[in-house]
């Protein structure tokens, strides 16, 4: 069985910082990459970049995404995720502080499988990433061949 890896991209080191205590406490100790930037993203899931020569399975159990990123942004980051063969079934979940209806509306249509706001509350931030462990990296059954 394959690692079951975590890509979370996200800019904001105090948000990493609080996925990452989320994770912990909730004893989820799988493996997380963390990308700061959607360049930084794609350079991990592709192979370029800082990551040139990484090989490139295992893919990630789960991609949880920022939407507001620099140098590319998260909605770019999931249209190249969705265009390539390889990533075309990652489970991408979406979490950002943007409660935008047209975020939402346009994340859905580019594929991704979740949106999630990030509560400002910790305990109900804790219990959201309880939440999302349990079921991303425990009960979800990935499509046949991916991460199996």
């Amino acid at each position: 069985m394959l690692k079951k890896i975590i890509l979370l991209v996200e800019d904001n080191p105090n948000d990493v910082e609080l996925t990452m205590r989320a994770l912990k406490r909730n004893n989820i100790l799988n493996e997380v990459v963390v990308a700061r930037d959607g360049v930084e993203a794609l350079d991990y899931l592709f192979g370029t970049g800082k990551y040139a020569g990484k090989p490139l399975e295992p893919l990630p159990q789960v991609v949880l995404l920022d939407l507001k990123l620099p140098r590319v942004d998260g909605l770019e980051v999931l249209k190249q995720i969705r265009s390539n063969r390889r990533t075309s079934l990652l489970p991408v979940v979406i979490l950002t502080s943007s409660d935008e209806e047209r975020d939402r509306m346009e994340t859905y249509s580019l594929g991704a499988n979740s949106y999630i706001r990030k509560p400002v509350n910790f305990e109900r931030f804790m219990e959201a990433v309880k939440h999302l462990g349990l079921y991303w990296l425990v009960l979800n059954m990935p499509p046949p061949g991916v991460n199996q």
